[in-house]
């Protein structure tokens, strides 16, 4: 069975869900980066810290490639 895409659910909350979740984690980049502080995510099951200074180098190389 192929799972449906949540973009298609019924629901509107639940169709909303995946923009909230993108707005949030940007939040929480800029909120690290702002403050000096690490980022702890979880990626395929680890633990992984991101230093603000990292997230400072891929914001400036995102911003780069945009244009």
């Amino acid at each position: 069975m192929k799972p449906r895409d949540i973009s298609h659910a019924r629901n509107p909350d639940l169709r909303a869900s995946q923009p909230a979740l993108r707005r949030a984690a940007a939040l929480a980049r800029k909120t690290a980066i702002d403050s000096g502080t690490d980022l702890i995510v979880v990626r395929d099951g680890q633990t992984v810290r991101i230093s603000a200074d990292t997230l400072r180098s891929q914001t400036k190389a995102e911003r780069d490639s945009a244009r």
